[in-house]
């Protein structure tokens, strides 16, 4: 069954298909900056926003600190191995987003808010700002049509960090599911 909703972005709520996410630290897109809504410009505020998140200079960077962006991808992992939640194809957690490729096995609402729900507690409590909005209300989420661009958007997701100039190679880059280690090249 595939339902759908709105709120600012359009958000599918599917089982069995695969899905890219994608959500951001609270406050980490400048202020006052407007985007068109996905629907109506097919991805293009998609691209600009994570364009946007990539050449940060200011705003909040918390996935940047080792214990966090630990925390997160073991969630990540926690999220297909412990709770069954979704397969996990692909991933990258950037210092002010996370870029996730799954196939859900029960509806978004009750892997996403879990996810960044746990995620923002452990962060705030090792940050000393409990209670604080840690994550952006809404996320990205695009349903993925084709092989084709499955294979398109994994690979998006494990350049991310290269393309921000965070690593040299993808496999170098701790916190991304192509990490082969420090000896990679």
């Amino acid at each position: 069954m595939m339902r759908s909703y709105e709120r600012r972005l359009p958000h599918w709520d599917v089982v069995e298909q695969p899905m890219f996410v994608t959500f951001r630290l609270h406050d980490s897109l400048p202020a006052g900056r407007v985007f068109p809504p996905a629907r109506l410009n097919g991805g293009r505020a998609f691209v600009a926003m994570d364009r946007l998140l990539d050449q940060a200079r200011t705003g909040p960077f918390f996935l940047r600190q080792p214990e966090i962006a630990n925390l997160v991808v073991s969630a990540l992992h926690d999220g297909q191995e412990r709770f069954r939640r979704y397969q996990l194809h692909s991933y990258a957690v950037m210092p002010n987003h996370v870029h996730m490729l799954v196939t859900p096995s029960i509806a978004s609402p009750k892997w996403l808010g879990p996810l960044k729900g746990f995620c923002a507690h452990e962060s705030n409590r090792i940050l000393g700002r409990a209670g604080q909005t840690f994550w952006q209300d809404e996320s990205y989420d695009h349903l993925v049509r084709s092989e084709l661009e499955f294979g398109r958007i994994q690979r998006y997701i494990e350049q991310n960090p290269v393309t921000a100039g965070l690593a040299l190679t993808v496999e170098q880059f701790p916190w991304s599911s192509a990490f082969r280690g420090v000896d990679a090249a």
